[in-house]
């Protein structure tokens, strides 16, 4: 009885599988132009068919890509859907209903967390039969079923390319074997172990079509501009996807989960590299890769991810790509000071009286310089950093580091200064305070 019901219902189910589900194609590294169709006679549009019938039937066609990447509402199925009624397929072919994957892998695994419960709890009452007895009992009883069901379910998940979609039906594995646990029924603790197997499996083998998708991207063909990379974008939306689905699974990121986003950023990073190469000048780099760095912090924040190892681990990498970009706003207009200061503060606190001596007329020139300059220095560099990054408030960030460090190097030209060696170089008329100048800069304050 069970054998047949299960043959027909899991045949009957995927039947009503979306039909713009991932393809082998979909890939992180995919060339968004590298799918278009040559124009040929058969894919000509039709001047017969209404312009909003074209654009339905386009919207048709690529409706689904973005679940390849992005989570949408996919992880309501693991906090609303784990006990959801089943799926009915004559009820659904009827109202021309599809589904996603993990859909219908949900409504296969509640019907047998419900039939495998009710039909171990009555073997025990019926029979009088306890741990492995029972459990033996119920294999001879369930056992061409689940043998049906582990072939079936191999042949399918061997066709999913939806990463997001295995490693949520991985998750649904966790939370029915638990409730299982909860109902005292450990019959088919090892269907649990087979069906994880198979889905982490596959959760790898494409996991690793989208790190050699990466790999093989030839960054020469490719048009480099500061702006962040489709390529970054889709990798963030999918890392997130997959560390809120964990976190709701398992209230922790999950260990295997861990080991493979590690080898995809890894691959990620070195994209990020090859593509900054493609750049003429050291910020252009720069600010390619911290607008890059934005938008995968920007989307994991969004996703109200907790602290991982991948956030920490960008905004690390961000923080040091930042700190270089200031010194290289900075040095077109200030370099000379900021020489100055790092060549002088050494000899000062050697004592080297005599070598500062040299710089007494180099001061003169600096000071006067910088006296006359600062505050267009000031508006360049604010108006530059605005316009580098695409990111608002990263840009406000941004500035005020670049500003503060400005600020410092004034005040250590200040101290420097004011050692007895430069004393008679009368520069003290031409020196600008440090109020003025901090209350200069916080006019370009940006206002959100």
């Amino acid at each position: 009885m069970f054998f047949t019901y299960f043959k027909a219902y899991v045949t009957r189910l995927f039947k009503l599988l979306m039909s713009d589900k991932a393809t082998k194609f979909d890939l992180l590294g995919k060339d968004d132009t590298c799918f278009k169709q040559p124009t040929t006679l058969s894919n000509l549009p039709n001047i017969f068919t209404s312009s909003n019938k074209t654009h339905q039937q386009h919207h048709q066609q690529h409706k689904g890509q973005a679940t390849v990447f992005s989570l949408g509402n996919r992880q309501n199925a693991l906090l609303d859907d784990i006990l959801a009624p089943l799926i009915v397929p004559n009820v659904a072919q009827e109202n021309n209903e599809t589904f996603q994957f993990e859909s219908l892998f949900r409504s296969v695994q509640y019907a047998i967390v419900d039939h495998c419960s009710r039909e171990y709890l009555f073997l025990c009452d019926f029979f009088l039969v306890t741990d492995q007895s029972a459990v033996d009992l119920f294999t001879h009883v369930m056992g061409r079923s689940i043998t049906l069901l582990l072939k079936t379910l191999e042949e399918r998940i061997n066709l999913n390319y939806d990463a997001i979609s295995l490693f949520i039906c991985i998750c649904f594995c966790t939370k029915y074997r638990q409730l299982m646990i909860s109902r005292g029924v450990l019959a088919i603790e090892t269907y649990w172990e087979n069906v994880e197997k198979m889905l982490w499996d596959r959760f790898e083998v494409v996991m690793k079509s989208h790190n050699e998708s990466i790999r093989q991207l030839d960054v020469r063909k490719m048009t480099v501009d500061t702006r962040p990379h489709y390529v970054i974008r889709r990798y963030a939306e999918l890392t997130s996807s997959l560390l809120v689905c964990s976190d709701l699974a398992y209230k922790k990121i999950n260990s295997q989960l861990i080991t493979i986003l590690s080898r995809q950023q890894a691959e990620i990073e070195g994209l990020l590299n090859r593509l900054a190469t493609q750049l003429k000048t050291k910020k252009e780099r720069l600010v390619f890769q911290i607008n890059n760095y934005d938008v995968i912090l920007t989307v994991l924040n969004e996703k109200v991810v907790p602290e991982s190892k991948e956030r920490t681990s960008f905004w690390e990498l961000q923080q040091t790509k930042i700190a270089a970009y200031v010194e290289e706003v900075l040095s077109p207009h200030f370099s000379p000071l900021i020489q100055f200061v790092n060549e002088c503060e050494p000899l000062i606190e050697s004592n080297h009286s005599q070598l500062l001596a040299r710089y007494t007329v180099k001061v003169v020139q600096i000071v006067r310089t910088f006296s006359a300059e600062w505050r267009r220095s000031v508006e360049a560099i604010n108006n530059e950093i605005l316009h580098s990054f695409t990111n608002l408030k990263n840009a406000a960030n941004i500035l005020q580091l670049a500003f503060t460090q400005f600020i410092n190097y004034y005040q250590r030209l200040d101290k420097v200064t004011s050692h007895q060696v430069f004393r008679q170089c009368q520069i003290s008329g031409d020196l600008v305070s440090y109020q003025h100048i901090a209350e200069t800069i916080k006019k370009y304050k940006p206002i959100f």
